[in-house]
């Protein structure tokens, strides 16, 4: 047993120990308090960047909607006014068939009518506002029957083809308005190349969705186009209606998905149509 005389002396904390602790344990308080202060602000700025991004992206849509509505009311009304004319002037070809001067004149008027036709159409596709019928297609296959439809047109711009897309993959989308897209996106690179180049089509299966690259050898996209090339209505051609590639944007965003530009390393540009994928089906159901 320990004697008490044996035993240590106890010692009593006193003021400066005191002291010690609580400023140490303040200290510890004041860093943890600034980094919870500094990742508060952080997260606000964040917050904050995030709603402006997404009040521009509502007010965009918005505006979108509007002109929509007004495309879709012109576009009815001038198509409506374009059918009578249009058979006035088949009617007129007949009496003018043996006079080659009214039907030179008349060649030019029907060329006239086919571009207003042609915008008119693209005000109706512009502001067509419905949800994609989806159903699965094969995707190469599509591709080869716009190629084959433009076959004239390549041929005398002295555009060369390269298509890598497989031929067994499946893309369950609204098919006739992927057609369009396409279509838009191919008019634009041959309007890109008027004196000739390369048109390269191909396609990558992603993580989340179809990725579909339309590029040209053309000049390529300014910053401005690369900036402002989703507008309705900007246009870098004469006589364009600037609704080609809006009308990309809306069936991409119809589908879920997006359109991304690039210039490509090489020279010319290159449009991307990101479509997520809707559910796994096979061959065999997109052959029924």
């Amino acid at each position: 047993m320990t004697e008490a005389g044996n035993l240590p002396p106890l010692v009593l904390p006193g003021p400066r120990a005191d002291l010690e602790t609580v400023l140490a344990a303040w200290h510890e308080a004041t860093v943890r308090l600034e980094k919870t202060h500094e990742a508060l602000q952080e997260e606000v700025q964040r917050l904050t960047e995030e709603l402006a991004a997404k009040n521009r992206e509502l007010a965009r849509k918005e505006r979108l909607a509007l002109i929509g509505q007004m495309a879709s009311h012109i576009a009815h009304e001038v198509r409506n006014s374009l059918m009578p004319v249009t058979l006035y002037l088949s009617l007129l070809r007949r009496r003018l068939a043996d006079d080659p001067t009214g039907l030179d004149m008349l060649d030019k008027l029907q060329a006239g009518l086919r571009a207003l036709q042609s915008a008119v159409t693209d005000l109706l596709h512009f502001s067509a506002d419905r949800d994609p019928q989806r159903r699965p297609f094969l995707l190469r296959r599509l591709i080869e029957q716009i190629l084959s439809d433009l076959a004239p047109q390549l041929h005398a711009q002295n555009i060369r083809c390269e298509l890598d897309i497989p031929g067994d993959q499946l893309l369950v989308a609204d098919q006739e308005m992927i057609r369009r897209a396409v279509m838009n996106l191919v008019l634009n690179a041959l309007d890109a190349m008027p004196e000739g180049g390369l048109l390269s089509i191909t396609s990558a299966a992603g993580p989340e969705a179809i990725e579909l690259e339309v590029a040209d050898s053309g000049p390529g996209l300014s910053d401005e186009a690369k900036r402002r090339a989703m507008e309705p209505f900007y246009t870098t051609k004469p006589g364009g209606t600037g609704l080609g590639l809006a009308i990309v944007s809306r069936i991409a965003e119809a589908h879920g998905g997006e359109v991304l530009l690039m210039n490509c390393p090489d020279g010319g540009a290159a449009v991307t149509l990101r479509i997520p994928y809707a559910e796994n089906l096979s061959l065999q159901e997109a052959a029924a």
